[in-house]
């Protein structure tokens, strides 16, 4: 496979999606929109090929399926007609069966038993899901066979600059020849590096919350790189299953705080999908807040309009950037986007508000942070890895209330 450039051309890194010329706005908040009917059509094709037999399971591997990320991608493949889970691992769980670390998937009971990575047949496997920690996951994907196709969900390959990632990860970067092989999975942003890459760096939950509203406005220039502020909030999933006294009931329930402040880890990765949509160098001001809830992620955006843009035309520009998504929703103006209307969903829900300030407008994004954050949108790249339409076993409505 071909090494991905590192100075990616930024109309090529844009050019994201199929467009329509006849095709309608999108109806939001409903699932009559285009492209939601359109997305339905393809997964049900998909179904009707592999109940005929006309495409092979595809066998996937889960590295690491003892922790959130990897359960919610079991969760996920649970409702896939053309993938078949031969793998999951697990070090410290390794024999277990997995409903006995996650019991509400006891009725996954065509999946393995974990065991740990050494012990994975690779001989067996197509291509393969890597939920390990951050600075573990190098090393490992280094000694995986070439022909199994990747998504990591991990931060180990999200930033093109080896240095970048030992100043803000605290080591040198372990596998510097297979991160000139990586490309950033954004995928309504990236789709066509995706479909033709070996190894996937899944995005950050955070960076995936910002950059899918910023980009479009900074690559047609509508609003300024400069004095980009952005607060956002994730419920408590977002760090992970292992056990911390912070993260305990009575440390974060009944109030919210920041942390990382001022030097987040997924600062350099924002930075780096905003100034490749600009053209030019963007710094943010980021603030993440650790909400008292299981899951979602909202990021409140401030921004400085540039050439007399309006927030109307802001809220034009994204609604007819996102037309033929099946995933980004942008909802009609003066709607306000709220977390639990994309909980378990894969789902964007994105508005834009007049500031109170002359020359500024407020932007809001939603996601769940276990679905659009992570899992969701590795299952999105991995479908288009294989050839299978993106939206396969994605396409669950949120769960409300």
């Amino acid at each position: 496979m071909g090494i991905i450039a590192q100075s990616a051309d930024l109309s090529a890194a844009f050019v994201a999606r199929p467009r329509s010329a006849t095709a309608s706005p999108l109806i939001r908040r409903g699932c009559s929109c285009q492209a939601a009917v359109a997305a339905q059509e393809r997964q049900a094709a998909s179904v009707n090929a592999a109940s005929n037999g006309a495409s092979a399971a595809s066998r996937i591997a889960v590295l690491g399926a003892s922790g959130y990320t990897g359960e919610e991608v079991v969760r996920l493949l649970a409702q896939h007609p053309t993938f078949s889970v031969v793998a999951l691992t697990g070090e410290s769980n390794a024999g277990k069966a997995f409903s006995e670390v996650f019991p509400h998937l006891v009725t996954a009971t065509d999946v393995p038993k974990l065991t740990k990575i050494g012990d994975v047949d690779w001989s067996g496997v197509d291509a393969a899901f890597c939920c390990l920690p951050h600075a573990t996951t190098q090393e490992v994907l280094a000694s995986v066979p070439e022909h199994i196709k990747i998504v990591d969900l991990s931060a180990d390959f999200r930033l093109r600059d080896v240095n970048t990632y030992a100043e803000w990860y605290g080591g040198a970067h372990k596998a510097p020849e297979l991160q000139k092989e990586a490309v950033y999975g954004l995928t309504e942003l990236h789709r066509e590096q995706v479909r033709s890459a070996r190894l996937v760096a899944n995005p950050g939950c955070y960076p995936t919350s910002v950059q899918l509203p910023l980009c479009p406005l900074l690559q047609a220039g509508l609003i300024e790189k400069e004095d980009i502020i952005v607060d956002a909030k994730s419920g408590v999933s977002g760090a992970g299953r292992s056990a911390k006294v912070n993260l305990l009931y009575t440390e974060i329930a009944e109030g919210i705080n920041c942390y990382g402040v001022s030097k987040h880890r997924h600062m350099p990765e924002i930075e780096q999908g905003l100034t490749d949509a600009a053209g030019s160098e963007v710094t943010i001001s980021f603030t993440p807040n650790l909400m008292p809830m299981t899951r979602g992620m909202q990021s409140t955006c401030f921004v400085k309009l540039a050439n007399g843009a309006t927030h109307s035309d802001l809220h034009k520009h994204l609604t007819d950037f996102y037309k033929d998504e099946t995933f980004v929703h942008v909802l009609p103006e003066g709607q306000i986007p709220h977390t639990r209307y994309v909980r378990g969903s894969n789902y964007n829900h994105i508005n834009v508000f007049p500031d109170r300030i002359k020359g500024r407008a407020i932007i809001i994004s939603v996601i769940d942070n276990l679905v659009k954050g992570a899992s969701g949108q590795a299952l999105q790249n991995l479908n288009l890895l294989m050839g299978q339409p993106e939206e396969t076993g994605l396409l669950q409505q949120a769960m409300f209330p």
